[in-house]
């Protein structure tokens, strides 16, 4: 095991560095004079020239791939164009809600997903079945933002029982503020006994939780249905059938934990894609994550936030995928990594 997550990270060093390449030669083909985002766009010409040189971009391209890979290589990510403040700086201030967010929607998609599959595929071609695999399919068919913008017309302009968007209410932002240790709202909240918050934040958490989740739960559901079907036609499951053995053990700790693998590796999947499912999702709650952070970096060219926000999901879609690995050799005995 040791062995293959060395070679693994190998692997993550050579994805980044060539994802480093392509990143950096498309913020240099993109039109756009990046001093004039910079200083904006009345600055003069001097003060243009000034910023070209402080910034390196009179450099030949690959003597400035060479420096940029020297600041990567120190934890520098540049800084933004726009706000002038450090890459990492500002990706620290955003990534604590996408994760929060990203947290809640696995934890909903696995507690729904897994047992709707597992039910479904107990009474397989049944009502139950088909009503699941409709389920399954709808949750995988309907887009993000679709979803989005129908639970705020109808949990919150018609029924109003949610918030149209947002981590918390100013007035609760203002009578009750959370102690910041973590940036996740929920756990703050929790660790320093402010019980209104805590409500307020798991209430705005609702809805952009559950759209989130929706797509990753159609996923889990089918493919937990799909395994176990196959696991729960095994002789051995006849065998412990004969035997006596009660369906709930022969459904949840033989069938299941065999049909885990596959599962866990889509739930992983569905996890890291979560990092810019969420872009759509933000923008349309007003959650002040990572997608509204990197959308506007988008909009005004700037490129560093661009080159560092990518190199951050690709370093988080490979370690999510070398942990799923790592537990699926721990729960299924018959994988060996090699």
């Amino acid at each position: 095991m040791a062995l293959f997550i060395i070679k693994r990270i190998g692997w993550l060093a050579f994805v980044l560095l060539g994802l480093c390449v392509i990143t950096f030669t498309l913020s240099r083909v993109v039109p756009g004079d990046p001093a004039a985002v910079y200083l904006g766009s009345r600055a003069k010409p001097e003060q243009l020239e000034a910023v070209r040189l402080k910034l390196g971009l009179d450099k030949p391209v690959p003597l400035q791939f060479a420096f940029y890979l020297r600041d990567l290589l120190h934890g520098d990510l540049g800084s933004s164009l726009r706000t002038h403040r450090p890459v990492l700086k500002g990706i620290r201030d955003h990534l604590p809600a996408s994760l929060e967010l990203m947290f809640v929607a696995i934890t909903i998609a696995v507690l729904i997903g897994v047992p709707l599959g597992v039910i479904a595929a107990k009474r397989e071609n049944t009502v139950s079945d088909h009503l699941s695999r409709l389920f399954a399919v709808a949750c995988t068919s309907l887009p993000s933002f679709w979803l989005a913008m129908l639970f705020q017309i109808v949990f919150f302009r018609w029924l109003g029982l949610f918030p149209i968007g947002g981590r918390l209410d100013t007035v609760v932002g203002l009578t009750n503020p959370i102690e910041h240790l973590t940036g996740f709202y929920l756990f703050d909240s929790l660790a320093t006994g402010n019980w209104t918050a805590l409500r307020d934040s798991a209430w705005h958490l609702c809805l952009p939780a559950v759209t989130l989740a929706s797509y990753s739960t159609g996923l889990i559901a089918r493919m937990t249905r799909s395994t176990m079907i196959e696991v729960l036609r095994e002789d051995y499951i006849t065998t412990a059938r004969a035997v006596g053995v009660s369906e709930k053990e022969i459904l949840f700790l033989q069938g299941l934990r065999n049909a885990l693998g596959p599962t866990m590796t889509t739930a992983g999947l569905c996890f890291a894609f979560m990092l810019t499912g969420t872009f759509f999702i933000e923008l349309i709650f007003f959650w002040p994550g990572l997608g509204t952070y990197i959308t506007n970096a988008i909009l005004l060219n700037d490129y560093p936030v661009i080159m560092g926000v990518t190199l951050l999901m690709a370093l988080f879609y490979v370690s999510v995928n070398l942990v799923v690995d790592i537990l699926i050799a721990l729960v299924d005995p018959r994988v060996r990594l090699k």
